[in-house]
């Protein structure tokens, strides 16, 4: 059943083309579909398209559907083509002549893009809870680990003092600049196209307003030729979030195989944590890291993914657009499984308290010494030749001491500043509106 279809039947090769893996992943916006119907019937209804009797038959059935949805007791036939034609047979089944009604005012176009949109909505807001538990497991473990110092290097030599409470604390603040893209995202992706129908409008009287309201968006695509346009453009900019995110934990996780390495022993994991090696039996292996770091390198290219299916499009719709499921949906479950792996990681992480001890870490302080004598009257360039000069003599002979207080250093880390900052972000998200929205829209 073609909800397009009228007399003449499609070639199958054809079908089964372009067709593709819609049913798979459709499959996934099934609970997303029936909320949109939801909405839509109860407009139609407020503008005298649909009866009382009818609404109310079309409300009940939509909410049993939307239970054998989260149950797992719902699929998309093969005979079907999308989950919207699904979801509209089952309703006909049931309920006869009222689930014929609730299309009306309505075209595929905008009825996958308000699901696109729910989908995507819910799907941010797995990722902003995946990614507030591994910000606080990296202030956590900054504070517990502040007075611990590790070298920090440049061009892969060693540099200056660095500590844990620097890098859990950097990590934290990039997820926080992270959530600043993800949630532009987030504010492009909750506006509601439903009522731009093909891409130019209806006949009808529809009301657009008051589903922007039962669904909980923020507002509306106002221009319904836009609403059409806007799709490509969301998933490129939540690309763009995604792809952000990737890139601080495959930096994080560089970092800790880098670390685990025996060349630099910073860190260690239980051996429950890592996998050995099938011919030397000493190896510890990161893989989890090495996977993250990978499954996130890829996620990196999303961005470029998106816009090489979208880039060359004239406005109105367009069937490669369904293609962009095939890259969005995969990377929400792969991102939100790096996000929990890391958190569940450093869990369990060991830092070593005595890095500094090792005798290659000595001119580590250099830069310290040459502080301390320009703050003890000693010209900066002089203080430098004359530091430079014992290293290079021999006679150089380090404190293993640091005297930094400035904002955002090792003795002023400012995570209770980078915390604000970051659930100021969280807020300005207000899952609570649309959770609250569906609720009652699910209402018994």
């Amino acid at each position: 059943m073609k909800i397009w279809q009228k007399s003449v039947t499609v070639n199958e090769l054809v079908e089964h083309f372009t067709v593709g893996n819609d049913r798979v992943f459709d499959l996934q916006m099934a609970a997303f579909d029936v909320l949109g119907s939801l909405a839509h019937t109860k407009m139609l209804h407020s503008i005298g398209l649909m009866d009382d009797e009818d609404l109310n038959k079309v409300q009940i059935e939509l909410k049993k559907i939307y239970r054998d949805i989260e149950n797992g007791q719902f699929t998309i036939i093969p005979e079907v083509e999308d989950v919207h034609s699904q979801v509209e047979l089952l309703l006909t089944q049931r309920i006869g002549e009222a689930g014929k009604k609730i299309h009306s005012g309505r075209s595929r176009n905008d009825q996958v893009l308000v699901d696109l949109k729910l989908f995507f909505r819910h799907e941010i807001q797995q990722i902003v809870e995946n990614t507030t538990k591994l910000f606080n497991q990296l202030i956590e473990l900054s504070e517990k680990h502040k007075d611990v110092l590790l070298p920090g290097y440049t061009h892969l030599q060693v540099a200056m003092p660095s500590s844990f409470g620097l890098w859990f604390g950097a990590y934290a603040e990039s997820l926080a600049d992270d959530l600043e893209m993800v949630l532009a995202a987030y504010k492009i992706t909750n506006k509601n196209p439903l009522g731009s129908a093909a891409g130019y409008g209806s006949s009808f009287p529809l009301n657009r307003t008051l589903t922007t309201e039962l669904l909980g968006f923020d507002s509306l695509n106002y221009n319904v030729v836009y609403a059409q346009m806007g799709r490509g453009k969301t998933e490129r900019v939540i690309a763009q979030a995604l792809s952000s995110l990737a890139a601080t934990l495959a930096k994080m996780a560089m970092d800790q195989a880098l670390y685990l390495s025996q060349n630099f022993a910073f860190v260690s994991y239980p051996d429950t944590l890592t996998t050995g090696s099938s011919i030397m039996p000493h190896k510890k292996n990161p893989d989890v890291w090495e996977i993250m770091r990978g499954k996130c390198n890829r996620l990196q290219a999303l961005p470029n993914d998106v816009a090489m299916m979208t880039v060359n499009l004239p406005s109105g719709y367009h069937r490669e657009l369904q293609l962009l499921k095939e890259l969005l949906f995969p990377a929400f479950t792969e991102l939100n499984d790096c996000l929990h792996m890391a958190t569940f990681m450093l869990q369990n992480i060991t830092v070593n308290t005595e890095i500094l001890n090792d005798p290659k870490y000595a001119y580590l302080f250099s830069v310290e010494e040459v502080n301390r004598l320009v703050l003890n009257g000693t010209p900066f360039r002089d203080a430098y030749k004359q530091v430079g000069y014992d290293i290079e003599n021999g006679s150089f002979k380090p404190k293993h001491e640091v005297n930094h207080t400035h904002e955002g250093s090792i003795g002023n880390l400012m995570n209770t500043e980078i915390t604000k900052v970051f659930n100021q972000i969280i807020n300005s998200f207000n899952f609570v509106k649309v959770d609250n929205a569906i609720d009652e829209l699910l209402k018994a």
